[in-house]
């Protein structure tokens, strides 16, 4: 089954709310294509030639409207996405955090950005995945797994500790 590859970031920043501080990650409501409505990363394909780095600066810049330096980014997991039912799906995902960036949040044609707090990562509106690995990955652990999707946005099968492009 063939894959193409994606990069996404999950932007940090650390907030003062009344006295207190508070680390939130930026996700955005998904206005097009592959998983309307659903909160991501900003993200993409890869364009022939370009690194999962680059892709990844240059999807940030386009869908939120943030400038990024490619050695800024910490990759946090290499996760294989087959689509059981639909194989056209199935891509290979480059997934980094950051908390260095400049330029103000905007939305685009692609996301609806909003800060969420990292402690409360709203997974019920991601993709089933994401409860699976995020908030490990956010934490710090890097994560490499192959995670099966079958029809209806659910995880039918797990491998952890390898990220298979077959």
């Amino acid at each position: 089954m063939a894959m193409f590859d994606v990069a996404v970031v999950y932007v940090t920043r650390t907030v003062g709310i009344a006295g207190t501080r508070r680390r939130e990650v930026l996700l955005g409501r998904k206005l097009t294509g592959l998983g309307v409505d659903r909160l991501v990363g900003p993200g993409g394909k890869l364009e022939p030639g370009e690194s999962p780095r680059d892709a990844a600066v240059r999807e940030v810049a386009e869908e939120v409207g943030l400038t990024i330096d490619p050695t800024d980014l910490q990759p946090i997991g290499e996760i294989a996405y087959p689509f059981v039912d639909e194989p056209r799906w199935s891509q290979f995902s480059h997934a980094f955090t950051t908390d260095r960036f400049r330029g103000e949040v905007r939305a685009s044609d692609e996301l609806e950005p909003v800060w969420h707090p990292l402690d409360a990562l709203p997974v019920d509106r991601m993709w089933a995945d994401a409860a699976l690995w995020l908030p490990r990955a956010l934490r710090g652990e890097f994560v490499r797994a192959t995670l099966h999707f079958g029809a209806g946005d659910r995880v039918v099968r797990q491998e952890w500790g390898v990220a298979r492009r077959s």
